[in-house]
């Protein structure tokens, strides 16, 4: 496309568009080189959802994207196709400035399993990814834990580190060499990436080889030293990670921006909480996020030129402030602005209503909830909050003494705010049973009652196996699943329970706030007894040492009264009488120590905040909890090594990975995300702790699409080394080539010394059948390389010589870890009953175990 000239057609088919800005024009990317960014130039990329439901209802995103290298030009030619996209977008997308090494979260997710960042220009962007060249030698720096990038750096020992990961690639074999600090879960993403290069550049052929302990990995640190020479001296820590805690990204503020006699003005407005209201559609604001991330919110009727202006202004904003050139900026319209936006603020409602199937539990639970439909539709089941019909078993135990007492069934809706629960429900899906755990805590239980409730949790974890969905629930924010398995009896009495259900002593006139229209919302919490705590919109029930009354406020419906009056036959056996709000007898009022003010005005519709799902990966960092969010998530984004924070708003789940460390970590991380959320978050949020493999519809149903079997045959990162991977027969050709040849510098280094590119070499046609040392290599000017004295093996060896031979009598040449290289591929197949390709193609340990059996070993 040419900047004067129509917009390139976008393709209906497929979410995601990527064109590379050359000589001030815009062209489009291949598909299969998606991922990877040439750092002299600048890229758009475009993001349009095509599944409503995958999306929750997300705007489109546009990105432009700026190398390192990239010259004033291509960066002022990307700003003006950003804008001619803009216009034919209707101006509904976001807006993003990516800048090498420092993208948005939004922008990575786009690219699994990483990007590849390459070096040069005009020249080496116009190929974009060649399939099958074998005629390459480079180094990639690998780094990141959820989203991952590859670097090109010095072909050299002096580019590695310890903490990361480095991929030396030959063309027909890719080295991946871990550094010894690295976690499990950061070298089965480095080998993701490495698979990925191989299947799109390599089509598949490449051989990979992996460095765990270089002690172990003799062959392949020769071919290492081969290309790089011999390491000297020890290697470095690498650089302090730079990501951002969860405490900086709390930090929000918010900056009106005008014009005042052609100056630009910006005045600080508000700090976090912050609230929509402070949004005027004419205006146009700055908000800043701890200087983590900058955002510019253009009102609908703000100017024309204010918009176009967007980027500069938010540029010159990052200057005065002295942030970072790289610092990451979203630009949003009213109307269309990104979930994490909305989510900078306490509350947030559409303008125009959504259309959405689910406006409340009551028309949908008028009768009874239908299993088969919940579990059969996930997304109702996540929506509704509810994995089932409440008709499974419920067991409840009461933590006294530190331990767990079993309640009384009679009694299971009966707790103290002095005390914690334990509630265990037993359901089942698809013919399997499932559990629920509910820890609720009382908000007068004492710290080492809480502590106990944790304690007692994870015993009863362990007695089932690790298959228990843990839920922690605060007084008062009860989901409403937990409700409902109680069957709306809930009554929450203030002091605490003693031994044997005997109350502590408590006042002798007690109130009780009825709250709920069915037994899926409803809940009865005791409050002060006093008339200040009455409200015309609810049911009252008020005990005294002779009768009940239950009140009725003039705001309360029919459902009220019908589920108020259920709840007290279950509770007492008293004489009851109704008292209508206005008609209280004196006796009542006296009850309550007289007449007191209270509301009374009509309660407003709860406003439902339209936020969107987000899901996170949570890492420590120096005692800070790191998130990296995965935007446009899937089931593909949640790895065993893995803990990931689903935020739905209203719930804040916990998935652990069966591989991932850090379990007793994960309810801290989530009670440590809800007091730094900017929005000023509910710390009594549930918090429900799900361990793979165990999920319930309520947590699945946020996904598009769920493969309850996806991980039944996932193998493990070292079950894909050992198996998968294994020793391949072109290391095994190049080592038994490197054994004939002795490498060295100018006597006066008295060390080895690298092979040129001439000396190692992949075949030039592209074939991938051969990669060979050349004796005729040349030097460089510091340093020479020669041919070994050593006689070469031609052709192959009898098997006399090798079977059952000691390393000192075998022939010269002959690599003592792999005699079985050398025979002829009759006599090996003779011998072994298989090719040598099928035989490398096995896990390691069954090679060596045939080896020995076969006197090869």
């Amino acid at each position: 496309m040419d900047i004067n000239k129509g917009l390139p057609a976008i393709a209906s088919h497929r979410d995601l568009h990527v064109w590379i800005i050359e000589n001030q024009r815009m062209v489009p990317v291949p598909e299969r080189a998606y991922g990877n960014f040439f750092e002299e130039h600048c890229y758009i990329v475009l993001h349009v959802p095509r599944s409503l439901k995958a999306t929750q209802g997300a705007s489109s995103d546009l990105h432009y994207w700026v190398g390192k290298e990239a010259d004033a030009a291509a960066q002022g030619s990307a700003g003006a196709f950003v804008q001619h996209l803009l216009e034919a977008l209707g101006g509904a997308a976001v807006q993003h400035r990516e800048a090498q090494g420092h993208e948005s979260h939004c922008f990575r997710s786009y690219f699994r399993p990483g990007v590849l960042y390459r070096k040069g220009g005009l020249d080496s962007a116009l190929k974009h990814v060649e399939t099958n060249m074998y005629n390459i030698q480079r180094l990639l720096h690998i780094q990141g834990r959820k989203h991952v990038s590859a670097t090109e750096v010095e072909l050299s020992w002096n580019s590695f580190n310890k903490s990361d990961i480095f991929l030396l690639d030959l063309g027909k074999i890719m080295i991946q060499w871990n550094g010894p600090e690295t976690s499990i879960s950061e070298k089965a993403r480095g080998l993701a990436l490495t698979c990925s290069l191989q299947d799109r550049e390599r089509g598949g052929r490449a051989q990979i080889g992996v460095v765990d302990d270089e002690v172990k990995a003799t062959d392949l640190m020769r071919i290492m030293e081969a290309v790089l020479g011999c390491r000297v001296g020890n290697l470095p820590a690498s650089m302090p990670n730079k990501s951002i805690n969860q405490l900086q990204k709390a930090s929000v503020r918010l900056y009106h921006v005008c014009e005042k006699e052609e100056d630009l003005v910006i005045q600080e407005l508000a700090t976090c909480p912050l609230t929509q209201d402070l949004l005027r559609e004419e205006d146009y604001y700055i908000l800043d996020q701890g200087g983590s991330k900058i955002y510019v919110w253009q009102g609908r009727m703000s100017g024309l030129q204010e918009k176009k202006a967007a980027f500069s202004r938010a540029l010159a904003f990052i200057q005065a402030k002295g942030y970072p050139t790289y610092t990451n900026v979203e630009v949003v319209n009213d109307g269309a602005e990104s979930a994490a936006f909305k989510q900078l603020f306490r509350a947030w409602s559409a303008k125009k209503p959504e259309n959405r199937n689910l406006h409340g539990m009551s028309e949908l639970i008028r009768g009874r909830l239908d299993v088969g439909e919940l579990h059969s539709q996930p997304e109702l089941a996540a929506q509704l909050r509810m994995v089932d019909d409440a008709s499974g078993q419920v067991e409840v135990w009461c933590i006294q003494d530190l331990c767990r007492q079993p309640m009384d069934p009679k009694h299971h809706g009966q707790l103290y705010a002095g005390n914690c629960y334990l509630v265990l429900y037993t359901y089942q899906k698809m013919g399997r049973v499932q559990y629920i755990l509910y820890l609720w805590q009382g908000h007068q239980a004492t710290t080492s009652e809480i502590k106990a409730l944790n304690c007692n949790a994870e015993e009863l974890d362990l007695m089932y196996h690790g298959a228990l969905v843990r839920e922690h629930v605060t007084m008062g924010s009860e989901p409403p699943h937990f409700l409902a398995i109680l069957q709306g009896q809930l009554v929450v009495f203030q002091g605490r329970m003693g031994h044997n259900r005997k109350e502590l002593p408590a006042s002798a006139m007690r109130l009780f706030h009825v709250q709920g229209t069915d037994i899926y919302n409803t809940k009865t919490m005791e409050v002060p007894a006093r008339a200040s705590a009455l409200n015309s919109n609810d049911v009252f029930l008020l005990v005294t040492a002779s009768i009940c009354y239950l009140w009725f406020g003039k705001g309360c419906s029919g459902d009220q009264r019908e589920m108020a009056r259920t709840v007290v036959t279950a509770m007492s056996g008293e004489t009851k009488e109704t008292v209508l709000e206005g008609q209280e007898p004196p006796c009542f009022w006296e009850a309550l120590g007289g007449r007191a003010p209270y509301p009374s005005n009509k309660r407003l519709p709860e406003d439902v905040s339209s936020f969107q799902p987000r899901l996170f990966e949570c890492s420590s960092q120096m005692g800070q909890l790191v998130l990296t969010e995965v935007v446009f998530f899937s089931q593909e984004d949640l790895d065993k090594y893995d803990i990931m924070l689903l935020d739905t708003w209203q719930e804040i789940f916990l998935w652990l990975g069966e591989a991932a460390s850090g379990w007793k970590e994960a309810v801290t991380w989530g009670q440590e995300y809800l007091k730094t959320h900017p929005a000023g978050r509910s710390l009594a949020t549930p918090i429900v702790v799900i361990k793979q493999g165990h999920e319930p519809p309520t947590f699945t149903g946020w996904f598009f699409t769920w493969d309850p079997y996806k991980w039944t045959n996932n193998q493990s990162y070292e079950e894909v080394v050992d198996g998968g991977l294994g020793a391949k027969p072109a290391i095994f050709e190049l080592t038994a080539e490197l054994n004939n040849f002795q490498l060295s510098r100018v006597p006066s280094h008295g060390r080895a010394g690298p092979l040129s590119p001439r000396t190692l070499k992949g075949s030039q046609d592209g074939s991938g059948n051969e990669l060979q040392l050349d004796s005729k290599g040349g030097g460089t000017s510091t340093s020479s390389y020669h041919s070994s004295p050593k006689p070469t093996i031609k052709g192959s060896l009898p098997r006399e010589q090798l079977m059952h031979q000691a390393a000192e009598d075998l022939p010269e040449g002959v690599d003592p870890a792999h005699k079985e290289f050398y025979l002829s591929d009759s006599d090996f197949q003779d011998i072994f009953g298989k090719s040598k390709e099928e035989f490398y193609s096995m896990a390691k340990w069954r090679q060596q175990q045939e080896k020995k059996q076969l006197g090869f070993f």
